[in-house]
């Protein structure tokens, strides 16, 4: 790292803790680009460059972390949740939440209770897998070697959610993946909640061919963020649906596999089946 490239991280190494400890009084670009001392323009290029989000979409995101602390661990009422956050009311408190989390702050306060979630499980070659969805489409997928633990995961996700152990057609749609005649599947509906880079992030994933392989770098680079692939890597390590989302597709830049979520023998096992059935 240069000197200048030093003095750079630390402008949003501040920016950052500027806002984390201002966020209640919504700060705009401009001043977050003053105690900067640099233009709104290059400020908020530079911060996007470090950070892997916009300074709006970062402030966007700590109001949301802290209204999700206020309804979970406080209980507190939306109204208050959204004075407290400093928003103007709580329809930007709705709107925050829909745009970030994929759910309303009601239903994240309820812990899905409204949803019904059906879940299976499965064989797969490469070790039995839980699968779950909404009526949406999959919800959750994870490999099973301990049945209880995947389906502790999803009710943590989900604590209040009513489930009940039933396949059907969205299930059994993304268990063809690994039929390996992937031109004749049926439309998989994914139900996935997640930050907007962190979607961002999955659908790039979708988009590795299969056989192929990417690296962290290289998906920074596809949702032009060449600097964030750390944060690209914990996007990719939160993917809630195994294989069909294919994380295991990404390596690291010098060509080591890498860890994976269930288990890095798995991983390499997955990255050859593919290879040969390319």
């Amino acid at each position: 790292m240069n000197e200048q490239e030093k003095i750079n991280y630390q402008r949003v190494a501040e920016a950052i803790d500027y806002i984390r400890q201002n966020f209640k009084t919504q700060p705009s670009l401009e001043e977050l680009a003053e105690q900067a001392h640099l233009s709104p323009f290059y400020f908020q290029r530079l911060f996007t460059e470090w950070a892997g989000t916009s300074p709006k979409k970062f402030l966007q995101y700590i109001n949301v972390e802290y209204a999700k602390s206020l309804l979970k661990e406080k209980q507190a009422t939306l109204f208050d949740a959204a004075f407290e956050t400093g928003l103007s009311g709580t329809g930007r408190l709705h709107d925050l939440f829909v745009q970030i989390e994929g759910m309303t702050p009601g239903e994240f306060k309820n812990g899905g209770e409204s949803l019904r979630i059906q879940y299976d499980y499965a064989d797969t070659p490469f070790g039995p897998i839980l699968v779950a969805s909404t009526e949406k489409g999959v919800c959750y997928m994870a490999f099973a070697d301990d049945p209880a633990v995947p389906m502790a995961e999803l009710r943590h996700l989900f604590p209040k959610a009513n489930y009940v152990q039933q396949s059907n057609i969205h299930q059994r749609n993304a268990l063809q993946i690994f039929d390996r005649d992937w031109g004749q599947l049926e439309q998989i509906k994914l139900h996935l909640k997640g930050t907007a880079f962190q979607i961002k992030v999955w659908e790039t994933l979708l988009k590795i061919p299969v056989g192929q392989l990417s690296t962290y770098g290289n998906i920074a680079a596809q949702i032009e963020h060449p600097k964030a692939s750390r944060a690209v890597g914990s996007a990719v390590g939160d993917n809630p649906v195994a294989f069909l989302i294919p994380c295991h597709r990404v390596i690291q830049a010098t060509g080591h596999f890498g860890q994976y979520h269930w288990g890095s023998t798995r991983k390499v096992a997955m990255i050859g089946w593919e290879a040969a059935g390319a």
